[in-house]
């Protein structure tokens, strides 16, 4: 394999020519209507594990029995570059899902980032967040831990082990070895306790579950629970099937898409 030699200044050499394909800039490709519905929210996302946290969190508030907590849900096909169109970039300018608009308040509001939107729900409507400073301040700790771990897993043992277009020992090593000290730690801390923040069910395990309780259930990349040995972390597979279980999830995860047109 020849090195790869360090240019002075990066150029982009492969221009992608895919609406949806990667490029070194931001901003709207194309214009875009998206279709807004009657209930309070408006959700435009995907099935990936950013977007269920956010099908996850309102189903659990339904559950809950919550009032205002409806939702229109529509598709962004990432694939097709739905992210890049006006209408989506006005709500979220990093054309990443989920997208929220929230049209209970006048104007409309709009949110963006997984986290933001969860602690946004979880603000609106006092719940799934300990309203005790101890309890909330833990359970914000591991929200933005998974945040700041989650690309990690992702962008980085996920992409190089499952999607990369050859297998490169060096990168695979790198982000196994921490995976697997995240999922490590994970099974240190729900050793202690039932849940990420102590003894009660939080936004961050909604957010959490939806990348690493996945990932324990071998639910996000094929061959990656055997790779990774996951049957060493049984307090991780303990709370992930436990979660799993719960009817707001599974709810969550069966939602129907509505489609852009």
């Amino acid at each position: 394999m020849t090195a790869y030699e360090v240019p002075k200044v990066w150029q982009w050499e492969e221009e992608n020519p895919s609406m949806g394909g990667n490029r070194p800039t931001s901003g709207s490709r194309f214009e875009q209507k998206l279709p807004v519905g009657e209930a309070p929210f408006q959700l435009y996302s995907l099935g990936t594990p950013n977007g269920i946290k956010i099908t996850v969190m309102l189903e659990e508030l339904k559950e809950l029995g919550v009032e205002g907590a409806d939702y229109d849900l529509y598709k962004i096909n990432i694939g097709d570059g739905d992210q890049f169109g006006s209408d989506f970039v006005e709500i979220n300018p990093n054309s990443k899902i989920p997208a929220l608009v929230d049209q209970s308040q006048s104007p409309s509001l709009k949110i963006f980032e997984s986290g933001s939107i969860l602690l946004y729900l979880a603000e609106k409507f006092g719940q799934l967040i300990p309203i005790d400073i101890h309890g909330r301040t833990e359970t914000l700790n591991w929200l933005f831990w998974q945040i700041g771990a989650g690309p990690y897993v992702g962008g980085g043992f996920g992409h190089f082990f499952a999607y990369a277009p050859e297998k490169l020992k060096y990168p695979i090593d790198r982000f196994t070895m921490e995976t697997k000290r995240q999922l490590d730690l994970l099974d240190q801390t729900l050793a202690k306790r039932p849940y990420l923040a102590g003894d009660t069910y939080t936004i961050a395990d909604i957010a959490i579950w939806s990348w690493y309780g996945r990932l324990a259930q071998g639910k996000l990349y094929e061959g990656s629970y055997e790779f990774l040995n996951m049957d060493e972390y049984t307090h991780v597979l303990k709370w992930a099937n436990r979660i799993a279980e719960r009817p707001g999830v599974q709810k969550g995860l069966a939602v129907e898409y509505q489609s852009l047109n």
